[in-house]
């Protein structure tokens, strides 16, 4: 057996959320373990030293690995099994960090200007095992709740400020005041984990990586409301966080958190996972519980409110994973600390997803309030390609806006972004660069939104049809004039006369261009070009002399022999030849290709 001196505090996280695993952690998890058998080291330490954890948020450098020895933490980032053995060798035996695979600067960038509440712990604890949650405090703010009275719970919450994070922002505290003073039984709490938006994955991270968080949310949140049956609602599309949730409600049963006389007191609840089949629709509360009741999901018109009329006609308070799992933290840290973060009408933090062109792409959890440019720039880094300037960011999902570069110092805040045409929506942003086409972008959402449309309602079903004809024509240089206008109205109806969320929002990416980039939609209309050169319909296929600088690269990856070039000579185009395939356009790193 090895000496074990300075092992015995000896800790290994691995990150397990999705993007860990589908960089390689369970086959880091696997290396570190077969390598510390072999060196005898978990012999040494007497115990297992190689835990997971969920999220650690900057998901680019996955695979993310901490080595805690002699209480000093390192982290190494894309590391994959063949680095695992010199690790263990040099690091976790001789005490000497592998410098050059340690995270670097912009790591601690990322990190530097966020404020972690919700994801403190999601990159430290074990989401598979109920013990570590305890360790940390959890449930303790569920058993203080249960010695208050419901009301005096729910003005804790109202005085925090939080508002619900699944988009409209509404205030908690009130909703759930609303749901208790309704006449009617039985009444339920619901989580909305049908997290839809593409790119946006807060809600999934928040399950994997501490799902008891939510569950202690939903369990104060019951007894505020006087609920006795909980429902989650998660798409089948996150089978791990559908797993981690199975085995966190298993443990908490076998605790006696949930169930009959719950935390050895009179309180009655328990907790049913409801799996979606991925219709977007049913993020919106009334189609989610529709669902969840054996129907079609489609929404109804309100009022009557959930809180007074929701699932099965009784009393129901909904809120997203974010909000519930906010709950604790006010509980335990108090309301006032809570709300002076952020600002005084956008209290708390918001969890965002930052991709697209930005060049750290990842989880994030910033404090409201805080501006555009702060969180592309200094957490972000900036664009992905530093030869390209930022042009615009969507926030609020497909039913969000395009923020121009001219609101980069806006604050992130729900007033904020409605007033500008777009929504906090559950927190995706995508970041975007010159390259992108703001009608094709434009175009691509309002394609995801028709599609996803439930089809009640005519202005959704109907309308968002005809705006993705419009555009789709735009983008195929097939353009008209008088479209623009046609859009604007098109757009400014479905607004005012859909049913639900949905068909309300989805004319916003369009509104919102045509807004900010109308210039773009005038080019691709009467000059017949798109200026970002991403609609391949109206690419000319032709060289830019000027911009050319004489490398055949586009010459060598013609497939038609199209490309006329010599070495030290532009290159021109055979019209005649070219079969339009776009294999020079993407070759040319120029950008002469029109």
């Amino acid at each position: 057996m090895m000496n074990n001196n300075g092992l015995e505090g000896l800790v290994i996280k691995v990150c397990v959320g999705t993007g860990g695993l589908a960089a390689g952690s369970q086959e880091v998890i696997d290396e570190f373990n077969k390598t510390l058998a072999a060196r005898k080291v978990r012999a040494a330490v007497r115990k297992k030293c190689v835990s997971k954890t969920g999220c650690r948020g900057f998901c680019a450098k996955d695979v993310l690995v901490d080595v805690v020895r002699n209480g000093k933490s390192f982290t190494y980032q894309l590391v994959s099994p063949d680095k695992v053995s010199r690790i263990v060798d040099e690091h976790i035996i001789s005490g000497n960090p592998v410098e050059e695979w340690l995270v670097g600067p912009d790591y601690h960038t990322f990190h530097s200007k966020q404020t972690k509440i919700l994801l403190q712990q999601c990159g430290q604890i074990d989401p598979e095992d109920i013990r570590s949650y305890i360790d940390i405090g959890g449930y303790k703010a569920a058993k203080k709740a249960l010695s208050l009275d419901p009301f005096e719970v729910i003005e804790e919450v109202r005085a925090s400020g939080l508002r619900g994070r699944g988009g409209a922002g509404f205030l908690t505290g009130l909703k759930w005041e609303f749901c208790k003073m309704s006449g009617g039984t039985p009444k339920y709490i619901i989580c909305n984990a049908d997290e839809g938006d593409p790119g946006a994955f807060m809600d999934r991270s928040i399950i994997e990586g501490n799902p008891h968080s939510v569950i202690e949310g939903m369990i104060i949140g019951a007894h505020a409301i006087g609920a006795e049956k909980g429902y989650i609602y998660i798409r089948a599309e996150y089978p791990l966080a559908v797993d981690r949730l199975r085995t966190a409600l298993s443990q908490a049963r076998a605790k006696k958190f949930l169930g009959k006389k719950i935390f050895n007191s009179r309180m009655n609840f328990d907790i049913e996972i409801k799996l979606g089949a991925g219709a977007f629709v049913c993020g919106e509360s009334t189609a989610l519980m529709r669902s969840i009741e054996g129907k079609r999901g489609t929404p109804r018109p309100t009022p009557p409110r959930s809180v007074n009329k929701g699932l099965w006609g009784r009393p129901t308070a909904l809120n997203n994973v974010e909000t519930l799992a906010n709950i604790p933290i006010i509980m335990n840290r108090g309301a006032g600390w809570f709300a002076s973060i952020g600002t005084k009408k956008n209290t708390g933090t918001k969890l965002f997803a930052l991709t697209g062109k930005v060049k750290n792409t990842g989880l994030i959890e910033v404090p409201m309030g805080i501006s555009l440019k702060e969180i592309i720039y200094d957490i972000g880094g900036g664009m992905e390609d530093k030869n390209r300037r930022f042009k615009a960011v969507q926030t609020g999902g497909p039913s969000g806006g395009c923020i121009p570069a001219s609101y980069l110092n806006m604050p992130v805040d729900y007033e904020s972004l409605v007033n500008i045409g777009s929504m906090m929506g559950s927190g995706g942003m995508v970041v975007m660069d010159d390259t992108t086409c703001m009608v094709e972008m434009a175009r691509f959402f309002l394609t995801f939104t028709e599609n996803e449309s439930c089809g009640k309602c005519v202005p959704c079903r109907v309308g968002t049809k005809r705006m993705l004809e419009v555009l789709t024509r735009i983008t195929e240089g097939r353009g008209k004039e008088g479209d623009i206008d046609l859009l604007t109205e098109l757009g400014t109806d479905i607004r005012l006369s859909s049913l639900c969320g949905l068909g309300q929002s989805a004319p916003n990416p369009v509104l919102s261009t045509i807004n900010f980039f109308r210039e773009e939609y005038e080019a691709h209309i009467k000059d017949g070009i798109c200026p970002a050169r991403a609609c391949k319909s109206l690419r000319r296929y032709a060289v830019d002399a000027e911009l050319c600088r004489m490398c055949g690269k586009c010459f060598r990856v013609c497939p038609s022999g199209a490309v006329v070039w010599e070495k030290k000579q532009k290159a021109v185009i055979d019209k005649e030849k070219c079969i339009k395939c776009g294999a020079c356009y993407d070759a040319c790193p120029f950008g002469s290709i029109l």
